[in-house]
């Protein structure tokens, strides 16, 4: 072992100090080929533990960037969800104005910019559910009466407000009027 040349050190007062204690040089930089089984084990499951934080992160990271996503998304929905009365009316007094005149045109006017700002904000009509076959998880009976025709029991025969969705999430469901057979 060769012994390897003092270092100098500065003392409290700025003089050089020679430390002569040769270093130890018995620990090399390169690992040895047998490690303890005891510390093999203990560093696999280190490794095993570092990993399933790892994933743990990864999962808390990816559930909150989508919870955060679902809270803007939602966010305004009790303001849109109270201004969806407001559209209705919109189209109540369109219906019974005279098409073409100024007052219908004013309405339709402010209608569409408010369905506009409200469509930018995620809001979707949905389809009109008239003549379809009546659909528990998208519309809401609101009453039931019989059917003019045969074929027309359990179809959609008018309705009163229409559905909407937040994005994918039914914010309102559509308000309709379900047509019964004779015989119920």
């Amino acid at each position: 072992m060769a012994a390897s040349k003092p270092s100098k050190k500065q003392d409290n007062h700025g003089k050089s100090k020679t430390d002569d204690a040769p270093i130890d040089q018995t620990h090399s930089a390169e690992p040895t080929e047998e490690l303890n089984p005891d510390l093999e084990a203990e560093l696999q499951e280190a490794k095993d533990q570092n990993l399933r934080l790892y994933a743990e992160f990864e999962n808390f990271r990816r559930r909150t960037a989508k919870e955060r996503l679902s809270l803007m998304m939602t966010a305004g929905e009790k303001i849109i969800t109270s201004m969806l009365p407001i559209l209705d009316d919109f189209e109540r007094a369109l219906k019974n104005l005279q098409a073409g005149s100024e007052e219908a045109k004013g309405l339709t006017l402010i209608q569409q910019k408010m369905l506009n700002t409200m469509e930018s904000q995620g809001l979707k009509r949905m389809e009109s559910s008239i003549g379809k076959i009546f659909d528990v998880e998208s519309m809401e009976a609101i009453t039931q009466i019989p059917a003019p025709k045969a074929a027309d029991a359990g179809k959609v025969l008018d309705e009163v407000e229409a559905g909407y969705k937040l994005g994918d999430l039914i914010i309102r469901y559509a308000k309709v009027i379900v047509a019964q057979s004779a015989k119920s």
